[in-house]
């Protein structure tokens, strides 16, 4: 590092011939804290850049064990996060877009794309690093478009990374005279010492890649031998593991799955590798490079040679691990917990607002149910059946509480211009399912128990039209479902253009009312208000499915719709 201020402030550490052990420490700590801000900010900006691309690859796996490990490395390569790519590999499990066999491909390969990290801060740039902030910050600050102002951050990010590994080395160079501390780094020669140490501190700073900058550091000062390099990072996998592990606890069934084939795998490729550390070390000696490369090819081949073990024997792993996490009743609860909304993905925008949706079908779901249930129940129905149909609608109520407080939480992070529109027809569709849901539970519900207080009978003419009437604004629903879970552009424009049948259907059941209130019934006055109401609020139920299908429809077609 060629930076005079580090070196003065480095030149300090001894000053009367002794070691200043609390500069050195805050040195060290200061360089590590710029390397683990440098690492969030690239990580953020490049989760931002390829927040969609991602989630549409991962959406798009095929049963191709290969593919699934390809999909996850290439992934986590990019956006440098393997906690996050492990977190939508839950949620696609959840909803069955995945098996847990695919997930624990793309787990694998999500392992070997953060090698990546290590590949990279092996290469002796750290000379350069400051170039790296410069030209990242003015990229980012004079950028005019979202792209390159989070490019801008992605290449500055990267310039601290190194920086702090700069501070990090120059605060480490005196303690090469130090004869406690080279007899301390020659005990981690100790395999079992060496990752005992890996996986403490990892577990510390909650950061394999700080753990694997650090080790590079020391070997970079040569005070670190090889053995004990690799060593360190294989505690590093198993630290970041765990973590994962703890993170998982009171999360869905199929999260703690994930969590356990991230342990197992990092567990049992340590196991697997300890009694072949010297081997490894010969192979990398071989490759040469370096002892940081070294330390960072010893890295990747651990990864890449436990994938092909573990994928060797996928299937009683998988076994294994469901046999170990066991699905259990859920617990009765008054109110309904939600499934997909991971706080993990609020600081990536797309990623969150993919869990919003997912959400929202499960609202959906229960919304469609209780409008398949309300008509014939309405007509003829028991208080009891009107009852329950009456309490579905308190999970609609919390479902909508939780989706609208994850809504505002995203709407607080930086959002791109697409993204704020999105969340805002996220926003409005929940917003009218709530509003659907309370129509049937206040309306309809109210009008069923006057039907039978009041003692009415419905001819069957008037229930051939009603249901029509139902059928249609069922199709509506559906339609605004499917355009704004899908953002299906064609199924919003079908939906609106259904406005024309169902003021068809209107006045057909106006005049087939009108001819019926003279008719020699008991109870006709009573009835006549009893069908309009009823058809009526289906009508509005149509017009709240309506508004919800214009929010997949972007804002410049909507302006002429």
């Amino acid at each position: 590092m060629t930076s005079s201020s580090i070196e003065n402030a480095t030149s300090a550490f001894q000053p009367t011939g002794e070691l200043d052990i609390v500069l050195l420490l805050m040195t060290l700590f200061g360089g590590l804290a710029l390397f683990l801000h440098g690492m969030d900010r690239m990580t953020e900006a490049l989760k931002a850049v390829a927040g969609d691309s991602m989630r549409s690859i991962l959406a798009k796996l095929t049963s191709n064990r290969l593919f699934a490990v390809g999909t996850g490395a290439g992934v986590t390569a990019v956006i440098q996060s393997s906690s996050v790519t492990t977190v939508l590999v839950v949620g696609f499990v959840t909803s069955g877009l995945m098996t847990l066999s695919q997930a624990a491909g793309v787990i694998f390969g999500a392992n070997i794309g953060t090698t990546i990290t290590a590949q990279i801060i092996a290469l002796d740039v750290t000379r350069y690093a400051l170039a790296f902030v410069a030209a990242g910050f003015a990229v980012s600050f004079f950028g005019k478009r979202e792209q390159a102002t989070a490019w801008g951050t992605v290449v500055m990010g990267l310039g601290l990374i190194f920086f702090g590994m700069g501070v990090m080395g120059e605060a480490m160079e005196p303690l090469r005279n130090e004869p406690a501390f080279i007899d301390a780094m020659v005990s981690l020669s100790s395999a079992w010492l060496g990752i005992l140490v890996g996986a403490g501190f990892t577990a510390i700073v909650q950061s394999s890649s700080a753990t694997t900058a650090l080790v590079i550091v020391l070997a970079g000062q040569g005070l670190v031998p090889l053995e004990a390099g690799i060593a360190l990072i294989l505690g590093a996998n198993i630290g970041t593991s765990v973590t994962a592990l703890l993170a998982s606890i009171g999360k869905p069934r199929d999260a703690l799955r994930a969590a356990a084939i991230h342990t197992g795998f990092n567990l049992g490729g340590v196991l697997l590798f300890l009694p072949f550390i010297g081997v490894l070390a010969g192979v990398v000696r071989g490759i040469g490079g370096g002892l940081a490369r070294e330390i960072a090819n010893a890295h990747t081949i651990f990864n890449v040679v436990a994938t092909i073990v573990f994928m060797a024997m996928l299937t009683p792993f998988v076994n294994f691990i469901q046999r170990l996490v066991k699905d259990r009743p859920e617990p009765e609860e008054r109110r309904i917990r939600a499934k997909y909304l991971d706080t993990e993905l609020l600081r990536t925008p797309p990623l969150a607002l993919d869990r919003a949706r997912l959400e929202m079908n499960r609202m959906t779901d229960r919304v469609r149910t209780m409008l398949d249930r309300s008509v014939p129940l309405i007509l003829d129905g028991t208080r009891q059946e009107l009852s329950e149909l009456e309490a579905m609608d308190d999970e609609i109520d919390d479902l909508h509480g939780h989706i609208i407080t994850y809504l505002g939480r995203i709407g607080k992070q930086s959002l791109s211009d697409a993204d704020s529109e999105e969340l805002v027809g996220l926003m409005e569709a929940t917003n009218n399912l709530e509003a659907i849901g309370d129509i049937i539970e206040t309306n309809l519900v109210a009008l069923g128990f006057g039907r039978i207080e009041s003692g009415l009978q419905v001819s069957a003419a008037t229930r051939e039209i009603i249901s029509g009437f139902h059928d249609a604004v069922k199709r509506g629903f559906d339609g605004a479902m499917i355009a704004v879970t899908q953002r299906n552009e064609q199924e919003a424009a079908r939906v609106s253009a259904m406005k024309d049948e169902i003021n068809s259907l209107e006045r057909a059941a106006a005049r087939h009312e009108a001819e019926r209130l003279v008719a020699p019934e008991p109870n006709r006055v009573e009835a006549y208000r009893f069908e309009i109401d009823v058809i009526n609020n289906l009508k509005r139920i149509y017009y709240f499915s309506k508004r919800t299908a214009r929010a997949a429809v972007p804002a410049e077609e909507r302006a002429t719709s």
